[in-house]
């Protein structure tokens, strides 16, 4: 089992980093940030370290830092993220650190998806939002039936979550999440909602408590659309297996005999 964090947080609290590896976790996940100081302290107690990058330049900082794989984050990714796609961006990333392996992430949920990844060069998927409908995922029952209900194209980027949970979240990186009333009222009113933030973030807190998903947010990659249940965690990783080897060993008839 391994432990994440968002790189940009442990500056300011290295305890937390401290406390993680008193518990020779194999493997350290680090996200958005500069993880150069960081790294030699991680490998230091033993662990491993994925860092994920949404850019070349990044992944290129994290291989000369000394991780141990790369996680290359496109922007169709639900949660945090930034702004080049998965398709382009993927196989840049896996010439650019050649040879650190490379992990895809952002809009992978079923097998083709898998097999689409590896050929591109990746050694393998980082899956979120399939994953959070599941029967194992520690989210609300509605805020999984939302990603069974929701679409790609209902899905947005956007920091007005982050601006009413007094979350300060550095450029360029902001959310995916769906759409709902909240976005719908703030997402272009920024400025305005941070005007307003004590009295929207007392609401916001309270639609916490109720579960409301038309307020709070439920992060969400634009691969929801192949989201069609909740089931055992097992049960998705087998078949998005099963169905990435189907397709790989379907290729080959794909091809024109001359």
């Amino acid at each position: 089992m391994g432990i994440g964090f968002i790189t940009w947080h442990l500056a300011s609290h290295p305890e937390q980093l401290e406390a993680a590896l008193a518990h020779k976790p194999p493997a350290i996940m680090l996200s958005f940030g500069d993880p150069g100081a960081i790294i030699p302290r991680i490998k230091a107690a033993g662990a491993k370290c994925l860092v994920q990058v949404q850019t070349v330049a990044d992944a290129i900082l994290a291989a000369k830092s000394g991780a141990d794989a790369i996680v290359a984050q496109g922007s169709e990714a639900g949660g945090h993220g930034a702004h080049r796609g998965s398709l382009a961006l993927l196989p840049a990333v896996v010439d650019a650190v050649a040879p650190t392996p490379v992990v895809a992430a952002g809009g992978i949920a079923d097998g083709r998806g898998l097999a689409a990844a590896l050929m591109l060069g990746a050694t393998g998927a980082l899956i979120g939002t399939r994953f959070f409908a599941s029967n194992e995922a520690l989210g609300s029952e509605a805020m999984k039936r939302r990603l069974v209900e929701g679409c790609g194209d209902d899905t947005i980027r956007t920091t007005v979550f982050d601006i009413v949970r007094k979350i300060n979240w550095p450029r360029p990186y902001d959310g995916r999440a769906l759409a709902n009333s909240f976005t719908k009222h703030w997402h272009g009113r920024e400025m305005e909602l941070a005007e307003e933030l004590e009295s929207q973030h007392a609401r916001y807190v309270g639609a916490q408590e109720k579960g409301d998903t038309a307020t709070i947010v439920v992060w969400a990659s634009e691969s929801v659309d192949l989201i069609d249940s909740i089931e055992p965690a097992a049960t998705v990783l087998k078949r998005i297996a099963r169905d990435a080897e189907d397709y790989l060993r379907s290729g080959p008839a794909l091809i024109a005999h001359r």
